[in-house]
């Protein structure tokens, strides 16, 4: 008896297979496959069957069994064989699709950079010029203007007109750095470190063996806007006393070394939410690079960044690792 329950059971579970595999004939390229497990798992619910009308009491050809079980292994062992072409397309598809979402990636960045210069470039070369003029113009009549209050009216707005041109200055050296542009990677994090503990009383220590070594355009504009997002960010949410940066080459990779003693923080939710650690990843993994992040709470946080510099490399190289210390 219970030997016709699971020989049912067999017959209903191989119907739904057969189901399956008649709806995805048309779901994917390969539909021979699916073709041959269908007629697969239809002809076990036949010899299923024919096995539970023998258990019945019913007379059965046996070389119906024999005839049955070699058309099954037939069928089976070819789908599959061609199974691992099915395999190779859907690999084939997921690499295209890694390789357009760089390419993608790489565009917005590219775009995002070129929008930064040309905006910084207005500002510079459009106002700039409008606010020195506007200060000559205040010190010439502060000159002949014998009212002192006015003087000292003028000499106040000349102050205001200073302050502008500063920031100006900072704004449109935030949006294109002009140091990275004419000096390099490794000079223009320096100057941003020296302003950042300027400003701020945390201890910055910046280590590198770069000189005057230039990168491919890309590299060096991603690189820097890491580092002084991983700055930013140590500045402004870690609470920490000190930071430690380093910029290498060695081997034809630059390597990245940052880390900081500030309150730490869970990496993984820090990405899910989209915070600055989403952008780092996605900045370095449009050059194929490798970001690991690792922090906890109350002990500080360490980043390692790695960009190979002698080829391009494929998608596949391109990958994140985020870990708890």
């Amino acid at each position: 008896m219970l030997l016709k329950v699971l020989l049912v059971i067999a017959v209903i579970i191989q119907s739904v297979a057969t189901v399956y595999a008649l709806k995805l004939v048309r779901a994917t390229k390969y539909n021979s496959i699916w073709i041959l497990f269908i007629i697969g798992f239809s002809l076990l619910s036949v010899e299923r069957i024919i096995q539970l009308l023998v258990f019945s009491g019913h007379a059965v050809p046996r070389y119906c069994f024999a005839d049955l079980g070699i058309v099954i292994s037939i069928c089976l062992s070819i789908g599959v064989m061609y199974a691992h072409k099915l395999f190779k397309y859907i690999d084939r598809l997921n690499y295209q699709r890694r390789l357009w979402n760089r390419r993608i990636l790489t565009a917005v960045l590219r775009t995002e950079e070129k929008a930064r210069s040309s905006f910084s470039k207005e500002l510079h070369d459009g106002l700039g010029p409008l606010l020195s003029s506007a200060k000559m113009s205040l010190s010439a009549l502060s000159r002949d203007e014998e009212d002192a209050a006015r003087r000292e009216l003028l000499a106040n707005t000349t102050y205001v007109i200073d302050e502008a041109i500063r920031s100006l200055r900072e704004i449109s050296n935030n949006l294109s750095p002009h140091v990275l542009n004419d000096f390099g990677l490794a000079r223009s994090v320096r100057n941003f470190i020296d302003k950042s503990a300027a400003m701020h009383r945390v201890a910055i220590r910046y280590k590198t063996n770069l000189r005057a070594e230039r990168f491919d355009t890309d590299i060096e504009v991603i690189l820097y806007r890491v580092i002084c997002e991983l700055i930013h960010n140590s500045l402004k949410h870690a609470a920490c006393r000190t930071i430690d940066c380093s910029l290498t080459l060695a081997d034809e990779t630059l390597v990245v070394e940052y880390a900081d003693d500030g309150r730490g923080f869970d990496p993984q939710a820090m990405i899910d939410c989209g915070m600055g650690l989403s952008n780092i990843a996605s900045r370095v993994g449009s050059l194929g690079g490798l970001c690991e992040i690792a922090s906890s709470k109350g002990h500080g946080m360490r980043a390692t960044i790695r960009i190979a510099l002698r080829s391009e490399p494929s998608p596949e190289r391109s990958r994140t690792r985020r870990r708890r210390a």
